[in-house]
């Protein structure tokens, strides 16, 4: 965070944006501030989407072309985790960012997060992978015509089409053939859990190994090692990803497209997850007598003092113009902290 003379200084102090701006800046911190949050939520599951359902669709359909090296297992858990942090480093700026209903009903039940919000931000999040599945298949959509020619020539189109290996398994997750569900909502709940104590414990603001900077790239790597491990079995991890990828199927290639009784394991297993390992974080590992790190701190000053500035600017009326003092000093009067 940037200070001068031992205070925080706001972008508005010395950078005059462009008046459009500033009258969009006006409405939305007054009235649309609930259309940042959504926007925020969609482009975030969006992100991480058309990162890792891209990834799949190249390796599933690489297969049936006979191309090597167009993907594999290691570059889709690969593109999962940089989509991850890119929904992270880019949308969360402005409402801390949830991109999964577990955390997003976690805050319900624990953090005093009104529900209200909650249902937008559910919403937000499968439409954000909804609208990236049906660009990944309009994107890919000669291939995947021309891998389903060839398997209907073949004879082998009905028997593959709704697996994983299938071309709409590169949408929508479906169970193996003759997969046992039970086993699959194990593995499902397990890699969730695991997945979910990783979040919990990079927002934790007192713990001293995994500083804001840190955090994007940690959870994204969780999703990679549990793709990597478990995805062969049966994993969705992430209700966006599976909800909006299975609602993209179902508008693609119809009622065939639903995935049975899968799809609910699928769906839903992450949530009560993602709840658990908040409980089991906050149980053995939170502790309220540890200090809160400085990196961290530098985050929640910042957030308090964004809402302060907000709060005075619109209290005052016209928009604020660069600081005189500002313009005299220069940059070198601004120190980062």
């Amino acid at each position: 965070m940037a200070f001068v003379h031992d205070r925080p200084v706001h972008l508005g102090e010395y950078q005059e944006r462009p008046r459009v701006f500033q009258a969009w800046e006006r409405i939305r911190d007054k009235q649309a501030q609930w259309v940042v949050d959504c926007v925020s939520e969609a482009l975030g599951v969006f992100f991480y989407c058309f990162a890792g359902v891209g990834a799949q669709t190249a390796w599933i359909l690489g297969n049936y072309l006979g191309i090597p090296g167009l993907g594999s297992l290691f570059t889709t858990g690969l593109a999962y985790a940089l989509g991850i942090v890119f929904a992270i480093t880019v949308c969360s700026s402005q409402n801390g960012g949830h991109f999964h209903p577990g955390v997003t009903i976690t805050a319900v039940l624990f953090k005093k997060f009104p529900v209200r919000y909650a249902i937008r931000h559910i919403i937000a999040q499968l439409l954000g992978g909804y609208i990236a599945c049906l660009l990944i298949y309009l994107q890919w959509k000669h291939v995947f015509t021309t891998v389903e020619a060839g398997l209907a020539e073949a004879g082998h189109l009905a028997a593959v089409q709704f697996t994983p290996t299938g071309p709409a398994g590169a949408i929508a997750l479906y169970a193996a053939p003759g997969a046992s569900l039970g086993l699959i909502f194990i593995n499902e709940f397990v890699s969730d859990f695991m997945i979910g104590v990783i979040i919990w414990a990079s927002v934790d603001n007192t713990n001293y190994y995994i500083p804001p900077v840190v955090a994007p790239w940690l959870i994204g790597a969780a999703y990679a090692v549990a793709v990597w491990g478990y995805s062969p079995v049966g994993l969705a991890a992430s209700t966006p990803r599976d909800v909006g990828g299975r609602l993209a199927a179902l508008t693609i290639w119809g009622i065939d497209a639903s995935g049975g009784r899968y799809a609910a394991i699928a769906a839903l297993t992450n949530i009560p997850a993602t709840i658990a390992a908040y409980i089991f974080y906050e149980i053995f590992f939170a502790d309220s007598c540890r200090v809160v790190i400085g990196s961290r701190r530098t985050v929640i000053e910042g957030h308090k003092a964004q809402a302060e500035f907000r709060k005075n600017k619109h209290a005052t009326g016209p928009p604020l113009s660069p600081s005189s003092d500002l313009e005299e000093k220069g940059a070198s009067s601004v120190a980062e902290d």
